[in-house]
């Protein structure tokens, strides 16, 4: 295995950053003496990219698979019209298939009750 040193920059409590050095280099990236200005770049870029979406969104009611239909297509045009955050679209699409497994997974329940309602009627009836 390969014995490679870190970066050699001392933090203020004096211990060594534990990131790795740049190629041909003691620093790293964001240590570097030589990449200062990129990593300046990088740091207004990263504060202004995608912030997270604290604002709530309008409660749905889904009472059934036609509903949960509604809001997965609903999901789709906003994330291709870029007003809805994948992390939160990938989310909806994660917790309407839980949904829609939970929706039928009820039906098959009622109906099953339903069966036995009715096999317990004709055979008390018999």
């Amino acid at each position: 295995m390969e014995n490679r040193k870190k970066c050699i920059f001392l933090k203020s409590d004096k211990t060594n950053c534990d990131a790795w050095p740049m190629y041909n280099s003691d620093f790293c990236f964001f240590h570097n003496p030589k990449t200062k200005k990129s990593k300046n770049e990088a740091v207004i870029k990263g504060g202004k990219g995608n912030k997270k979406n604290h604002q709530p969104l309008e409660e749905i009611k889904i009472k059934d698979n036609k509903d949960v239909v509604k809001l997965i297509v609903k999901t789709i045009n906003e994330v291709r019209q870029g007003s809805a955050d994948v992390r939160i679209a990938n989310c909806i699409f994660y917790g309407t298939g839980q949904l829609i497994k939970a929706l039928e997974l009820a039906g098959l329940e009622e109906r099953i009750a339903k069966i036995e309602e009715i096999i317990s009627d004709k055979n008390y009836n018999g």
